[in-house]
């Protein structure tokens, strides 16, 4: 039984012992939505897509991998050459690392847009920063597993950055690869924290994301809460159930985005090296470093801003606090209204400027530092791009705090 509803048969017999009805009518077909969700509200249904496809993906890969120095990257070449289907589950476990990170920069870029790490909503923002982040860890663990060139020397790259660390810096570094350098012993811890630890710790954020979005509702383009506004029965007016009309809606998001994922995979699995790059082709060489050691794309924002830097350590602590901040985005943000619809200039013009450097940032991590752009050097060009990340900050406490953002009226009803 499930809030006075009688269900029979097999469903009646596992509801008397499990809430399963209760759940499905909680969190999908009674959980009312607001109606003017537009196409950035694919995302999040996509981000768990991905998430599933990683998972499965990852299970039909470990049963054929070799998790030491001596045979992780023959074990490779074995899944793509004669594994049946090993290349098919190989390009859909590299590709969907991109697609993932793709998919939560637009989720993440949508929150900006909307306000969605607004009160009340401070919660769920924080969930999903501490999922982008062990997203990260669990990104950077599997790019060594392939045991290739760039995944051998960008590992090293970065574990290193721990040991610019003042007193027990490289105690950190040397305790995290497990060895003084990357060796078989990294691989193997690297390989359980990739398909056991950090997955598991995924899953659980994952299911606290969605818990916190469905106790205080979902925002919308308008940044109105639907349940001030409720009928006699207690239903939003503006809310309409989740399933089945967003069910249906995602699903057509889903095929659009299985279209272009499924185009990459067969027709550009390496992207033009940035899902997969050239040297990691290679094996492993300890004795032959890669002319440009870069990460992988989606890391190289926030490494463009450590080589800004000039000072090893201030480069390191400049690289998390542009993470961290992000965290501090629902204090930082003091704004009366949340949409972008109905803010100020000040915060439309910052937002582009961010979203723009953000982009140029990851494009210049992937170049190499003396290579020049009209003119100018890589990086000074990091360097103004990471002046105006951190400026965006600096400029939307200042803004909002003293109340100089000039807002338009919120409407009291959604708009269709």
């Amino acid at each position: 039984m499930s809030d006075g509803v009688k269900t029979n048969g097999l469903a009646g017999w596992i509801d008397a012992r499990f809430p399963m009805t209760k759940m499905w009518e909680e969190h999908v077909s009674k959980y009312y939505a607001p109606r003017n969700f537009n196409v950035w509200y694919y995302f999040g249904s996509l981000a768990m897509l991905v998430l599933v496809n990683q998972i499965l993906t990852g299970i039909w890969l470990t049963m054929n991998y070799n998790p030491s120095a001596e045979g992780a990257f023959s074990s490779v070449l074995y899944i793509m050459r004669d594994v049946e289907w090993g290349w098919l589950i190989r390009y859909m476990h590299s590709t969907g690392a991109s697609a993932f990170f793709i998919v939560i920069y637009l989720h993440m870029f949508r929150a900006l847009l909307y306000g969605s790490y607004k009160k009340p909503r401070e919660l769920i923002w924080l969930f999903g920063m501490l999922i982008y982040l062990v997203l990260m860890a669990e990104a950077f663990m599997g790019y060594l597993l392939p045991w290739g060139q760039m995944s051998y020397w960008g590992a090293q790259v970065i574990t290193s950055l721990f040991g610019a660390i003042p007193g027990f810096g490289d105690a950190l570094a040397t305790w995290i690869r497990g060895d003084y350098n990357i060796s078989g012993v990294t691989l193997n811890r690297f390989f359980a924290l990739h398909v056991i630890a950090l997955p598991l710790v995924l899953v659980f954020l994952v299911i606290a994301h969605i818990l916190a979005l469905h106790e205080v509702g979902s925002n919308n383009p308008d940044g109105i809460d639907i349940k001030k506004n409720k009928d006699s029965n207690g239903v939003p007016k503006d809310g309409i159930p989740f399933h089945p009309y967003y069910t249906v809606k995602d699903t057509f998001g889903v095929g659009v985005f299985l279209f272009f994922f499924a185009a990459v995979i067969f027709f550009a699995p390496e992207f033009g090296g940035l899902f997969l790059e050239k040297p990691n082709f290679e094996p492993a060489d300890p004795l032959a470093t890669p002319d440009h050691i870069a990460p992988v794309w989606y890391f190289t924002a926030f490494y463009s801003i450590l080589r800004a830097v000039p000072d090893k350590f201030l480069g390191v602590v400049a690289m998390g606090a542009a993470i961290f901040l992000l965290f501090l985005l629902p204090w930082i943000d003091r704004g009366r209204v949340r949409s972008i619809r109905y803010r100020g200039l000040g915060y439309k013009i910052a937002l582009a400027l961010f979203a723009i450097a953000f982009v140029f940032l990851s494009y210049l991590g992937l170049q190499a530092p003396s290579m020049e752009i009209l003119g100018w050097t890589v990086t000074t060009w990091a360097r103004i791009c990471s002046a105006v990340y951190f400026a965006f900050f600096a400029f939307l406490l200042i803004y909002t705090l003293f109340g100089l953002e000039k807002t338009k009226p919120v409407p009291e009803r959604v708009k269709h």
